[in-house]
């Protein structure tokens, strides 16, 4: 069948999210993968809006380039989104509330009477969403059965008249495009067993609360703040404690002080709130506790544009925090990846007792994707790592050892004191700004301890996840990218492939530290670079230049908010490849 992209625009609080969230779920539950885009403006009502739905035989890993179908609640929608629209697509409208006017070559309209149709159950105009949705739905090859299944589950436990409504209307509208139209030549048949269809940030959440997480303070924040919104939905039969702080500041030192006092603590916020936490995030380093924060990013400086996607928060995580200390900065490129990269996240902050930082972005954080059931593991074992037994007054908390790390006990037991201040310390956590005998005390001790906790680092890289090279060795032109740009990089490869040119894709999961041998390794099996990065400076470059003295010097780089489209990728793959002569 190819691939059928679905889409639904029309006005801030027309609904829109609701109807295309739908239709992705009627296509999770069919077996199908699919990508489910969410587009909206920083306004509370007012300004332009769309979802999109992409199915296909393959599993979508971006919103891809076009669209098949399109529902549109107004004018508006159709200027923006029917150019889009591929040979044999159809835009869904209501005739009484505007016409279409001229159409691309190839692409059809199909008025359906919405408003008429939603004025036989109720005078409330907002059930044409369910009419349009169910002739959408038949176009699009669901079920109407299967339809009907979501949209009685998305009204959770209210009944009577709202539900009836709906499933009336979209029946309706269903039956309509049965006599009107016929289904599109790409709709998808009924795939293997249901899927299931969550957000990046909701995989975060359920990573923490398989890894252990026993807390998560959070100020809410674009595009972070569904975070916390699904943990607090799911906290009693979790069994975790999720406090809405006044601010970021009080949201990270509530997770300190939680990790410090033995639990596992979360906080998570965008990059905005970030900034606020960074002399917090010091004094965890300087503690050496334990702490997982999720930075999910989007554009900026300041407020930026709150609502758009970007990668432009790497300087700021690496650099967070004053002086130098150790942390690992990890970034998942899809839901699977986040679920599981947030439970990576609990053991490293752990194992290496130190801040541990989760790297997402709007666009992985909000847009939905499916996800395998066999790609969600959740029996994580979650071992204690308190192992210190009372032993008198020898207890040394921050114990010069080969690996950095020190024992770490429950504060507060008998035998087991110990002084955790946010100055520098020695081995016992005493304070050393003292004089003894014309010499200071802290040359020394501030020398060992810095040398102490930096040697986490080397620990961390080799722990941490390495560069991944998926697609066929020895490809003229590799791609370098991190995050959930890798989503349409992915997709630009067969389309490449489908030109005769061949290319393969050198992932990031983990941008901090880096193995300098082990990334160099997997360079060594390139022939061609081209970085992918959603800022303006190319900032994982940067890195990897500094790190490991690979430079790469040709680049394709976007910071207008907008993610990734994969024919950008295949235009300048193409073009480098060409330039190159290969």
């Amino acid at each position: 069948m190819g691939e059928l992209a679905v889409r639904a625009g029309g006005q801030a609080g027309d609904g829109i999210a609701s109807i295309g969230e739908s239709i992705a779920r009627c296509y999770s539950r069919m077996g199908r993968h699919v990508f489910g885009l969410n587009a909206y403006q920083s306004v509370i009502r007012g300004g332009h809006v769309w979802y999109q739905a992409r199915t296909g035989d393959g599993r979508p890993r971006s919103q891809g380039d076009g669209a098949d179908i399109l529902y549109a609640l107004d004018k508006q929608t159709v200027d923006i989104h029917a150019p889009t629209l591929r040979p044999g697509g159809v835009v869904v409208h209501d005739p009484e509330k505007f016409a279409v006017g001229d159409l691309p070559v190839g692409v059809k309209a199909l008025p359906v009477p919405t408003l008429e149709i939603a004025r036989k159950f109720t005078s409330q105009s907002i059930l044409q969403n369910a009419a349009g949705m169910g002739a959408t739905a038949y176009l699009g090859g669901v079920p109407l059965d299967l339809l009907h299944q979501v949209l009685a589950d998305s009204f959770g436990k209210k009944a009577g008249d709202v539900v009836t409504w709906n499933l009336g209307a979209s029946s309706a509208g269903y039956e309509f495009a049965q006599q009107h139209a016929s289904v599109h030549p790409n709709a998808p048949t009924k795939g293997g067993a249901p899927k299931l269809l969550m957000t990046g940030n909701q995989a975060i959440a359920l990573g923490a609360a398989a890894g252990g997480c026993k807390f998560l303070a959070q100020y809410p924040m674009t595009p972070a703040s569904s975070i916390m919104h699904w943990m607090a939905a799911h906290a009693q039969e979790l069994g975790v404690v999720v406090k809405q702080a006044e601010d970021e500041l009080a949201a990270i030192n509530m997770a300190i002080g939680a990790s410090f006092g033995g639990v596992r603590a979360m906080t998570a916020t965008s990059g905005g709130g970030f900034a606020l936490m960074v002399e917090a995030l010091g004094m965890a380093g300087m503690t050496e506790t334990p702490l997982v924060v999720v930075e999910s990013q989007r554009s900026g400086p300041s407020t930026g544009l709150p609502t758009k996607t970007e990668q432009g928060d790497l300087n700021l995580m690496l650099g967070a925090g004053q002086s130098e200390f150790p942390r690992a900065v990890l970034a998942p490129s899809n839901p699977a990846e986040a679920y599981r990269a947030t439970i990576r996240a609990f053991e490293l902050a752990e194992a290496w007792q130190t801040p541990v930082l989760v790297a997402s972005d709007l666009h992985l954080s909000e847009n939905h994707m499916t996800v395998d059931r066999d790609e969600i593991d959740l029996n994580v074992e979650v071992p204690s790592l308190f192992t210190v037994a009372p032993n008198g007054h020898d207890y040394k908390r921050y114990q010069y050892t080969d690996s950095g790390v020190s024992p770490r006990a429950l504060p507060g037991q008998p035998g087991l004191n110990f002084v955790a201040g946010s100055d520098e310390h020695d081995e016992k956590g005493h304070l050393v700004s003292d004089v003894k005998s014309g010499i200071p005390v802290w040359v020394a001790e501030r020398q060992r301890m810095m040398e102490k906790r930096m040697r986490k680092l080397r620990g961390l890289a080799a722990q941490a996840e390495p560069p991944v090279l998926e697609g066929p060795a020895g490809a003229p032109l590799t791609f370098v990218a991190w995050g959930s740009t890798i989503g349409a990089v992915r997709d630009a490869m067969p389309m490449l492939a489908d030109r005769g040119r061949t290319t393969n894709l050198l992932a990031f999961p983990t941008v901090y530290p880096l193995d300098a041998e082990r990334v160099a390794a997997a360079f060594a099996k390139t022939r061609s670079t081209l970085l992918v990065e959603e800022n303006f400076s190319g900032q994982f470059g940067r890195l990897l230049r500094a790190e490991t003295g690979i430079h790469l010097s040709e680049r394709l780089l976007k910071y207008d908010g907008e993610p990734f489209y994969p024919y950008e990728i295949v235009a300048r793959a193409m073009e480098v490849m060409d330039h190159g002569g290969q």
